[in-house]
């Protein structure tokens, strides 16, 4: 059976909507989904030494699953990046913080595919990275952070089914989760 780990933002653990329902197609897909929780407050540096404490968080908990689990990452979470690249995990990377050259470098040196999810409202996001790193990117024009848009919330929330969407497609076009 194919493992999948959802690895929270900073903000919200890995019940928000879009962790968790991006965490809910690998489950429909028959995979077991493991829904991490920070153990302590993440650090407020935004530096390399945030990928070390994410590293420390999420490594025992791949140890412990062994093979190539799928990675589902919102926000902090991308500072996993240089785990799936160093394990050649495949991941959803929801609104990465692509302003973080050692992300960006990490997501460089990925062999497995990767999908990336941002809005053109968000400073983290950068559209030409996205599509030089991977050929598998879901950009929602004026979205922030968290993935709202401007305007009724039901715009943002028909932003969350686009999500599902795009990771169904994605997990489809890389065959996950395969057999083995």
């Amino acid at each position: 059976m194919a493992d999948a780990v959802v690895i929270p933002g900073r903000l919200f653990g890995p019940g928000a909507p879009l962790t968790m329902y991006a965490g809910d197609v690998a489950d429909r897909r028959g995979a077991r989904v493991h829904r991490h929780s920070w153990s302590q407050e993440p650090p407020e540096v935004f530096d390399p030494l945030l990928q070390d404490w994410v590293a420390a968080e999420i490594s025992p908990a791949l140890d412990a699953l062994g093979g190539r689990p799928l990675l589902i990452a919102k926000s902090l979470g991308s500072n996993a990046a240089a785990l799936a690249a160093d394990r050649s995990l495949p991941a959803v990377w929801l609104t990465p913080l692509l302003h973080g050259p050692w992300i960006a470098a990490a997501l460089r040196r990925a062999t497995a595919p990767f999908l990336l999810v941002g809005g053109t409202g968000d400073e983290s996001w950068n559209p030409s990275l996205a599509r030089a790193l991977t050929p598998y990117v879901l950009e929602v024009p004026d979205a922030d952070h968290g993935l709202y848009v401007p305007g009724p919330l039901t715009g943002s929330i028909a932003v969350l089914g686009q999500v599902v969407e795009a990771v169904q497609e994605f997990l489809d076009a890389i065959g996950w989760p395969g057999s083995g």
